[in-house]
């Protein structure tokens, strides 16, 4: 295996800049695919304000999906206590100790890799206390959410998405791209957009604009006897008939309209609201009345 390239002269430290980024995947042969979403960061201030929005602190264990050839990795391992990355890619993944090992040798022992699919993730070498990435466009909210739900020690995330998937995790209702991502989002944390990353900051530039979103953790579980898979089957049927209101949209999940109607004024909402406007704990409470419902 090719050598990381040391660090370069216009690159204060170890972090990777734009030469650094193109030699190293020159060297394993890495052309970034659409398929995975694959955009590499090639600038060290972007990841540096990426760790600083992310208000890692020097206790943190980071969780990182999709760390390609270690722009943000580097960052994060130089504020963090340990970093797990967390990567599908078998090429990415066999380099990346290599680069952390040549560019960072002093906290090369605070790293740990695990090659497989963020999807399917069931556990971690190390339990995270933060989940900080630039998130494969094609999969940021499945992963997201996954991510969420697997590790409860997750305290704040803070990721970059595409720019209209940010403003759809940060949506409240009412808002006309509110829908699943959001709400799915606001059972977890409390989200809100973090900043905007321009498009010459990656290689290659994508054609779409990249957003920051913060998650911070609810300090308390929204409180329903539902479970959240039940929830989030309320919520998906909602959204699955935007147009229609809830008496409708409700039916099928509900075993009729009727039925949907007797739900939805037991869980004191209007059966002709749409699911655009309803809070989190409105869809919890609609998913408590189930046996309501039948």
């Amino acid at each position: 295996m090719s050598s990381s390239p040391s660090p370069s002269a216009d690159e204060p430290g170890a972090l990777l800049g734009p030469a650094d980024i193109r030699e190293l995947a020159a060297a394993l042969g890495v052309r970034p695919t659409k398929q995975r979403g694959q955009n590499f960061v090639i600038d060290a201030n972007t990841v540096r304000r990426i760790v600083r929005t992310a208000g890692v602190r020097p206790d943190d264990v980071v969780v990182e999906v999709g760390p390609g050839l270690g722009s943000l990795t580097l960052a994060l391992l130089e504020a963090a206590d340990r970093v797990v990355a967390v990567e599908i890619d078998d090429v990415l993944a066999a380099a990346l100790p290599s680069t952390i090992a040549a560019r960072m040798p002093e906290r090369a022992d605070r790293f740990s890799l695990v090659h497989c699919d963020a999807m399917h993730v069931q556990e971690l070498p190390v339990a995270p206390t933060a989940l900080v990435a630039n998130l494969p466009y094609n999969v940021a909210v499945p992963v997201l959410l996954h991510m969420l739900d697997r590790f409860p020690g997750i305290e704040r995330t803070l990721v970059m998405v595409q720019a209209e998937v940010a403003d759809r995790l940060a949506a409240a209702p009412g808002n006309k791209v509110y829908g699943v991502p959001s709400v799915k989002a606001n059972w977890y944390a409390e989200v809100k957009r973090a900043g905007a990353i321009g498009r010459n900051v990656f290689w290659p530039a994508p054609n779409v604009d990249s957003g920051l979103v913060s998650l911070v953790r609810r300090d308390k579980p929204i409180e329903t006897t539902a479970t959240k898979d039940e929830v989030f089957a309320v919520v998906d049927a909602a959204f699955a008939q935007r147009r229609k209101t809830l008496r409708a949209a409700l039916a099928g999940w509900a075993g009729s309209a009727a039925a949907a109607e007797a739900a939805l004024v037991a869980a004191g909402v209007s059966p002709q609201a749409r699911g655009e406007a309803l809070t989190v704990y409105e869809f919890a409470a609609i998913a408590e009345q189930k046996g309501a419902a039948q």
